[in-house]
């Protein structure tokens, strides 16, 4: 590219604009679609599809085990993952900051690239805008996603009944405390990464085999425990999760000891929480034991009539505790 840095002039509308499109995206995502580079993208559905939207502003933009551009697509997917569908398309929208670095971009847009082509997904179309200098954090990125639905029944928090179990797929809180180590420049000396990964070839494979899954949810922002909140009071039912079966890595509780963080409140980026049938709870785990993005995963918990709408966690000294919902995320741009 003739430039190193971002200029108000890649939004403008015009030759440098269209340089970019071609040298910085095309050539690194092109495909039949987007290279027709229309305002909107033609595509052949007949039965149900799933739609997700997206925005991504975390900061810092490189962290360990990912990017802001790994991010986008994975969380994308991932949202059309938890409703049942398999992910084929994505949009890519860019908000630059003038003066942005083209090689930081770059490196970006590459992250965007590899994790499109590993989830199975294509972008299709997308935009882009530069804003003066100060008027953005360097770089937020918009997706939107379409996927094929690939369940008979839909997953949603009507179908929880009372006994149904609560299954994680693995170890929890590696995204936030990644993000919060480099931002902080933190040396902890753990290494830490951010469990960032799309979830289509756990999940959807599970998916097809298995209708004893009633409900998903990837716990995100706000963690583990404000995802179980949600489920309780859109259930109308109790949660009870135990201590001692929660997945939680020595490097994150090591972590989450020195800064008083809990685990069960930091964000995460590449788990889902199950809700499932309890006799088929059993089958389901040994099923994401054979994948390596499920290795870890376990029962964590089951629905209950009491308390009603609530999370109650049953420690490892065998007491009990509430876990309310916070009333902010604690560790705040992290997606």
């Amino acid at each position: 590219m003739a430039t190193k840095h971002i200029l108000l002039g890649h939004g403008s509308g015009g030759r440098l604009m269209h340089n970019f499109i071609k040298e910085a995206l095309l050539q690194k995502l092109g495909n039949p679609i987007l290279n027709r580079l229309t305002d909107s993208a033609v595509l052949n559905y007949k039965e149900k599809i799933a739609f997700t939207t997206d925005s991504f502003v975390v900061n810092p933009l490189i962290f360990p085990g990912g990017d802001i551009g790994k991010l986008a697509v994975t969380g994308t997917v991932n949202d059309l993952v938890m409703l049942g569908a398999e992910p084929e398309y994505l949009s890519l929208g860019l908000i630059m900051e003038e003066g942005l670095g083209q090689k930081i971009l770059g490196r970006i847009i590459d992250s965007v690239s590899i994790y499109a082509r590993a989830a199975g997904v294509y972008i299709v179309t997308g935009d882009t805008k530069v804003v003066e200098k100060g008027a953005a954090d360097k770089l937020f990125i918009n997706t939107s996603g379409i996927g094929r639905l690939v369940t008979r029944t839909e997953l949603s928090l009507k179908n929880i009944s009372c006994g149904d179990k609560i299954i994680i797929t693995g170890n929890i809180a590696e995204h936030g405390l990644a993000v919060l180590a480099k931002r902080k420049e933190l040396d902890l000396g753990l290494r830490i990464k951010s469990d960032c990964q799309a979830l289509n070839g756990l999940l959807i494979p599970l998916l097809k085999k298995s209708r004893g899954i009633k409900f998903m949810r990837d716990p995100t922002r706000g963690g583990l425990a404000t995802t179980l909140n949600e489920i309780a009071e859109g259930s109308g039912l109790g949660i009870v999760i135990e201590e001692k079966n929660i997945p939680l890595s020595g490097k994150v509780k090591a972590a989450c000891e020195l800064l008083g963080i809990d685990p069960l409140y930091v964000a995460n980026e590449g788990k889902a929480v199950l809700v499932v049938k309890a006799e088929e709870a059993a089958k389901i785990i040994r099923f994401l034991h054979k994948h390596p993005l499920g290795r870890n995963a376990k029962i964590i918990g089951t629905l209950v009539k009491r308390p009603r709408a609530r999370l109650l966690l049953r420690t490892i000294f065998n007491t009990e505790r509430i876990l309310d919902m916070l009333t902010s995320e604690p560790l705040p741009r992290i997606c």
